[in-house]
C-alpha cells in the first residue's frame, strides 16, 4: 500500500493493521510503503542502502514472453544489466512467522463513514488464521478451492450464517484465501455491524468451521468449482503468456487497479520505438450480421467467429428507451439483482448453483454509449453477458429464458441482503475510485449521456442506494423492479452479439433462435415508444451495422456547474471536464494526444511531484476533456494547474519528441491486444467500424504541433469552454463561503 494510502479509508487501515498483526515478527509487521509518519526519519545513507541491495539485479526475476527467440533476450539481459554488477546476498528471504500458543485480539479505531447503509453500524470483525508457506503449490491450490467452497455465493456455509441472518452488510474486505504473503492466511469475518454483537459473530465464526469439518460439502458444490476453474484455464485473456508466467513464480498482484490507472506511461524507455514503426493500417475483424426470431420479430445479432478455445460468449444489448423517467435510477439495483434472486423453478439457491455449474458467470450490466457523431445522441441500455463451455449452451440459454420469462423478486428477505451488499460496496468504492466519481459528476451537466451517467454510476446513485438501505420496507422497491423488468427484458428492444468458433457457430446460431422464439412467445403487448428516438436502420449491407435505438436530446442545454462534496477523507479527489467534440469529429484525434502529453509532460509534474497527491492528469472521452486528481492534499490549487495546463499548451512549449512520446502511449492503449471473446465487441457496443477506427487512426498520426495548439485555443480557453468541476473531499471553509460552488 502507498504512503497515501494508509490513512485514507477504513478498509485499507484494517487491511494493513490485519497483516501487520498477523505477521508481527519481521517484514510483514510494517507498512510496505512506509509509515507517513516515520518517513521524515529515513536518512538519505538508509535509502541509498536499500535501494542498492534491494534494488540490485541479484534480487530480480526477469520475464519475457512473446514469439521471439529467447536467447537474444537472454544475451541483452546479461550485456545491458547482468555484466555491470557483481553477485550480491540481499538477505531478502521472508523467515516463517513463529506460531502462537493461544489466538491474539486487536482493537482498531477509524474514522466514521458518512455513506455507510447504516451509520449506527460500522464496526467490521475478521478472524484471521495463519496457513502454510506459499511454495506448497498443491496444499495452496486446496485451500484456495476450500475458502471458495466455504464463503463464495449464497449455497457457501459462511454466506448462510453471517450475511443472510443481516447482522452486518458483507462480508469483511479482507476475506478468503490469502496468497501474497510468503505464509498463506485465510480470513473471514463481517463488515457493517454493531459492537454488541462482537461475541456473537465470533460465535457464529467458530460453529460453522466445526459445523464445515463435520459434514463437508457436496458433491456438486465441489463439480461447480471445477467447472468455473475448467472455464478460467480455457478463457484467453490478452496477457495469458504473461500470467502463466507469474503464476509459474507464485508472484502476487500488491498492484493497485488505480495506481496502474493513473501512472504515466514513460515511453523514453523503449528507445527503438519510433511512430514511423506503428503500423499504418489495421487488422479488420469480420463480422455477419444476420436476425434470429420469426418473420412478424427479429432481433439483429451480430456474429463473430474467433478461436474462443471451446468457450461461447453471449451478448445482448436491451434498450432503455421506454423506461419511465421515475424508474431510472433503480435500474444498476435491478441489474444486480435480476441473476441473483431466483428464476422459473429455481429458488436463488439452485439458480446460484445451476449457474456456477454451467456457466462462465451469468450478469447485467448498464450501458450509456455516446453516440461517435453527435455529442447530444446516446444509446442507454442494459448488457446482459454470459459464457459457457460448447457443450452447456443449452443450459445457458435456459436459465436466461428463465430469467425473462419468470424472475422472482418477491424473496424480500434475500433482496435486502443484496441491498445492503450493494450500498456497501459503493460506498467502499468512493475511496478507491473517488477522481472517477469526480469526473462523472464533472461531466453531469455537459452531454446528456454525461447526466444519465451521473444517475446510473454516479454520486447520486451512491445516495440513491444509501436511501434504499435505509428503507424499513422493501415492497415498493419490489414493484419497481417488477415494472422495469417489462421494459427491460423486452426481445422488442434487443440486439444479441455471439463469438465462438467457426465449427460451433451453427449450432449456437440455431440455439439463439429458440431462445428468441421461447421468450417472443412470452411477452406483453409492445409498449408505445420516446418520440425523440433516432432507429438506425437494420440493413446487412449499411455500414453501420445493427439498428442502435440512439436518442437525439436536441434542446439540450450544457452549463457550467461546481459541485463540493464533503466527505470525512483526509484527501481530494477533483475533476474539471470541458464540453469538447465527438469521436469522429477531426479534432478529437488532437485532444487525445494533447490529453496524454499534457498528463506526461505536465501534469504529473505539478500535482503529483509538486502538489503532493496520488496521481493526476487529463483524459478524452465521451465527447470530454477530463482533468483529474487522486489521492489530492490540495483543493482550488489543483484546479489552477489544470488552468496552467492549458495555458502550458496554448504556448506551444513542447517539442516534437514530446508529441511523438504522447503518440506513441496513445496507439499502445490503441493497438493493446483485444482477446478473442472481446473482438467486434467495440463495433457492437458502440458502432464503431473498423473503417472509423481507421480514419481516427490516420488523424492520430496526423497531429501536430500546431494542431495540439490550436484546438487547447479552440476547446480548453477560459473563453472557449462550458465545463463542470467536482471535488470530494474533507470539510472547505474557502468553499464554503464561495456562493459558485454547491456543497453536498
Amino acid at each position: 500500500m502507498g504512503p497515501n494510502a494508509t490513512a485514507s479509508d477504513n478498509e485499507r487501515v484494517y487491511a494493513q493493521h490485519l497483516q501487520n498483526k498477523l505477521y508481527p515478527d519481521h517484514t510483514y509487521s510494517v507498512v510496505s510503503g512506509g509509515e507517513p509518519l516515520a518517513i521524515p526519519d529515513l536518512t538519505w545513507e538508509q535509502l541509498k542502502q536499500f535501494h542498492a541491495t534491494h534494488y540490485h539485479p541479484s534480487n530480480a526475476r526477469f520475464f519475457t514472453y512473446g514469439d521471439l527467440p529467447l536467447e537474444q533476450h537472454l544475451k541483452q539481459i546479461e550485456e545491458e544489466a547482468l555484466s555491470k554488477f557483481e553477485r550480491i546476498n540481499p538477505n531478502t528471504e521472508v523467515p516463517p512467522q513463529p506460531h502462537w500458543s493461544s489466538p491474539r485480539e486487536d482493537h482498531v479505531t477509524c474514522s466514521p463513514d458518512a455513506l455507510a447503509p447504516d451509520p449506527a453500524r460500522q464496526n467490521t470483525l475478521c478472524v484471521s488464521y495463519l496457513l502454510g508457506d506459499i511454495t506448497d503449490t498443491f496444499e495452496g491450490f486446496t485451500l484456495s478451492l476450500l475458502s471458495s467452497l466455504m464463503i463464495s455465493g449464497p449455497n457457501s456455509p459462511f454466506y448462510k450464517a453471517l450475511i443472510e441472518p443481516n447482522i452486518g452488510t458483507d462480508f469483511s474486505s479482507v476475506v478468503g484465501y490469502d496468497g501474497s504473503t510468503k505464509e498463506a492466511s485465510f480470513s473471514i469475518g463481517l463488515q457493517g455491524m454493531a459492537e454488541e454483537d462482537t461475541e456473537r459473530v465470533k460465535q457464529i465464526i467458530s460453529q460453522t468451521i466445526n459445523n464445515i469439518i463435520e459434514s463437508g460439502f457436496e458433491e456438486e458444490r465441489i463439480d461447480a468449482l471445477l467447472h468455473k476453474i475448467e472455464i478460467q484455464m480455457k478463457h484467453q485473456s490478452t496477457n495469458f503468456g504473461l500470467s502463466l508466467a507469474s503464476n509459474v513464480l507464485n508472484m502476487s498482484k500488491r498492484l493497485e487497479l488505480l495506481a496502474a490507472q493513473s501512472k504515466t506511461q514513460d515511453a523514453s524507455c523503449l528507445p527503438a520505438l519510433k511512430v514511423s514503426d506503428i503500423e499504418p493500417t489495421i487488422p479488420v475483424t469480420p463480422v455477419q450480421i444476420s436476425t434470429a426470431g420469426t418473420a412478424q420479430f427479429f432481433v439483429p445479432v451480430q456474429y463473430c467467429e474467433q478461436p474462443t478455445n471451446g468457450l461461447v460468449y453471449f451478448r445482448a444489448m436491451c434498450s432503455l428507451n421506454t423506461l419511465p423517467e421515475d424508474l431510472r435510477l433503480y435500474v444498476p439495483l435491478f441489474c444486480s439483482v435480476v441473476t441473483k434472486m431466483g428464476c422459473g423453478g429455481l429458488d436463488y439457491r439452485q439458480q446460484s448453483q445451476q449457474m456456477e455449474l454451467r456457466t462462465g458467470g451469468m450478469s447485467v450490466s448498464t450501458q450509456v454509449v455516446p453516440d461517435s457523431t453527435q455529442l447530444d445522441m446516446y444509446e442507454q441500455g442494459v448488457l446482459l453477458s454470459s459464457s459457457c463451455l460448447e457443450r452447456n449452451l443449452p443450459h445457458m440459454f435456459h436459465l436466461w429464458s428463465d430469467i425473462f420469462n419468470n424472475p422472482h423478486f418477491d424473496e424480500v428477505e434475500h433482496l435486502r441482503v443484496l441491498v445492503m451488499m450493494s450500498a456497501q460496496e459503493l460506498a467502499n468504492g468512493i475511496s478507491y475510485s473517488g477522481h472517477m466519481y469526480a469526473m462523472t459528476r464533472a461531466g453531469r451537466h455537459l452531454t446528456p449521456a454525461g447526466d444519465l451517467n451521473e444517475t446510473l454510476g454516479g454520486m447520486e446513485q451512491v445516495k440513491f442506494m444509501k436511501r434504499v438501505a435505509e428503507l424499513s420496507d422493501l415492497s415498493q422497491v419490489i414493484r419497481t423492479l417488477v415494472r422495469i423488468k417489462k421494459h427491460l427484458l423486452n426481445p422488442d428492444n434487443m440486439r444479441c452479439a455471439i463469438n465462438t468458433t467457426p465449427q460451433k457457430m451453427s449450432d449456437t446460431a440455431a440455439q439463439l433462435e429458440s431462445f428468441m422464439k421461447d421468450v417472443a412467445d412470452n411477452r406483453k403487448e409492445r409498449k408505445p415508444v420516446r418520440s425523440n428516438i433516432i432507429e438506425r436502420p437494420l440493413d446487412p449491407s449499411d455500414v453501420s451495422g445493427l439498428s442502435r435505438k440512439l436518442i437525439s436530446e436536441q434542446n439540450f442545454q450544457p452549463c457550467q456547474m461546481k459541485t463540493f462534496f464533503q466527505l470525512p477523507f483526509p484527501v481530494h479527489f477533483i475533476s474539471e471536464s470541458i464540453r469538447t467534440v465527438p469521436f469522429s469529429h477531426q479534432d478529437y484525434a488532437s485532444l487525445c494526444i494533447l490529453a496524454r502529453m499534457m498528463t506526461a509532460k505536465f501534469l504529473h509534474g505539478e500535482i503529483r511531484e509538486k502538489g503532493g497527491a496520488y496521481g493526476g492528469g487529463a483524459r478524452m472521452g465521451g465527447g470530454l476533456f477530463s482533468f483529474y486528481s487522486y489521492r489530492d492534499p490540495n483543493s482550488v490549487q489543483t484546479l489552477s494547474a489544470f488552468r496552467r495546463g492549458v495555458d502550458w499548451a496554448k504556448s506551444g512549449q513542447f517539442t516534437q519528441q514530446d508529441i511523438d512520446e504522447a503518440k506513441l502511449s496513445v496507439f499502445s492503449a490503441v493497438d493493446s491486444p483485444v482477446a478473442p471473446a472481446d473482438k467486434g465487441m467495440g463495433r457492437f457496443l458502440s458502432g464503431v467500424t473498423d473503417e472509423m477506427k481507421q480514419s481516427h487512426r490516420e488523424r492520430l498520426f496526423a497531429v501536430t504541433h500546431q494542431s495540439l495548439v490550436e484546438v487547447a485555443e479552440r476547446y480548453l480557453g477560459v473563453g472557449q469552454r462550458t465545463c463542470g468541476v467536482a471535488i470530494l473531499g474533507p470539510e472547505n471553509e474557502a468553499i464554503k463561503k464561495d456562493p459558485s460552488w454547491i456543497v453536498k
